[in-house]
């Protein structure tokens, strides 16, 4: 039996990682006025999913499941090298880099591993960046999650806290947030399920539309988040 605690403690909105802080480009859409309710945000977050999300971040971390799982460690560290490489914009490598780093410290104080000691240590040497989609990858196996169970709840705390970005940046209302939520539920296994097909000859692909909004926010005049 799962024990889903340690889980629900990383994946809360008040774990600070940082990443309240970004929007990975929607804010570029709200001043735009392409995002303006809780109907386009649902459109935003959608194509986000399935265009960027499971490429990235979901497959990531399925990978670093694996390679932890089977002690390739070297394939590990090549997934954070390839995630900050394939990121053309600026705030959000940054920005992946920044929650990623911020994570590893609080998970090696809650939940130490050997594993995520030596990804500190080469972080703190400049050979590595840091991406919480590892670091979550390798809670998962240190608490006793599989892999699925892993993947799933990391998609899913991604979105939730994206919502509650929404929820402060358009603004809407928290019940329309949470109805979001429930919405995009199946959203959430259908990602879970083509990450599954993917390799990791397919990490890193990104939609150019998303990517050039993320690169726009650094231009923004007004800016509540960081990316």
């Amino acid at each position: 039996m799962i024990d889903w605690l340690p889980l629900l403690q990383i994946c809360d909105s008040n774990f600070p990682s940082g990443a309240f802080s970004h929007s990975f480009g929607f804010e570029t859409y709200i001043v735009e006025q392409k995002i303006k309710d809780a109907s386009t945000f649902k459109s935003f977050l959608k194509t986000y999913i399935d265009k960027q999300l499971v490429y990235t971040d979901g497959l990531a971390c399925r990978l670093a499941y694996q390679f932890e799982k089977e002690g390739k460690q070297e394939e590990l560290w090549k997934l954070d090298e390839i995630l900050y490489a394939s990121s053309m914009a600026k705030e959000t490598k940054e920005g992946n880099r920044r929650i990623g780093e911020q994570m590893l410290k609080l998970c090696l104080n809650i939940y130490p591993h050997p594993t995520l000691q030596q990804y500190a240590q080469k972080i703190k040497a400049k050979k590595l960046y840091g991406h919480a989609a590892l670091v979550f990858a390798i809670v998962g196996i240190k608490i006793g999650a599989d892999e699925k169970t892993t993947l799933v709840t990391y998609l899913y705390s991604t979105i939730q806290t994206l919502v509650q970005n929404g929820v402060r940046g358009i603004p809407i209302g928290q019940k329309e947030g949470q109805l979001l939520l429930k919405d995009l539920q199946e959203d959430v296994r259908r990602a879970v399920l083509k990450i599954g097909k993917l390799s990791i000859d397919d990490l890193g692909a990104q939609s150019p539309g998303l990517e050039i909004a993320q690169m726009r926010h650094e231009q923004l005049h007004v800016r509540l988040f960081m990316s």
